[in-house]
């Protein structure tokens, strides 16, 4: 099997988790953007705090940095990581859409880009948790990395 470039990966094709002791400590930051889109009156109620949940902007954000800070115990080879700040950011686009815009920093031995996508899609889930019950044809879509910098593999900006 042909590893290489796959650090997650042995020479044997194994699983394991990458040894970080030896990498430099730098400060690093990563930006993760995420969509739900639904029926214009199910966004325009959401946005404008009238789902009988409470206020599921609130909530998403905070469940958005609660899962942040959870990323090494949802997926398997991540590191946990001191993060130094976490910000998730909603905003309506359109009639029809919601981007969630979530931003994670540390300052550490690996980077923290899973720790910004697991914030902007659990944010949308917490989204679509709470708007439910009036649309369930919602969609969570376009999850991916915007930026990111620090470390080994140097900066990142995603073109669109």
């Amino acid at each position: 099997m042909n590893t290489a470039g796959l650090t997650h990966l042995n020479e044997k094709g194994e699983a394991h988790i990458v040894d970080i002791g030896d990498k430099a400590v730098t400060r690093r930051r990563a930006i993760a953007r995420a969509r739900l889109s639904g029926e214009a009156a199910t966004i325009a109620t959401i946005l404008g705090g009238g789902l009988r949940k409470g206020d599921a902007l609130a909530v998403a954000r905070v469940a958005g940095i609660m899962a942040a800070k959870k990323t090494s115990e949802l997926i398997p080879l991540c590191h946990p990581i001191p993060l130094t700040k976490v910000s998730v950011d909603i905003e309506g686009d359109g009639d029809a859409s919601i981007v969630i815009v979530a931003a994670a920093e540390t300052t550490g031995q690996t980077g923290v880009e899973m720790e910004a996508l697991v914030a902007a899609s659990t944010a949308a889930l917490t989204l679509y948790d709470m708007a439910k019950a009036i649309d369930r044809a919602m969609v969570i879509s376009d999850l991916c990395l915007v930026e990111k910098s620090g470390g080994k593999s140097g900066d990142f900006q995603r073109a669109s």
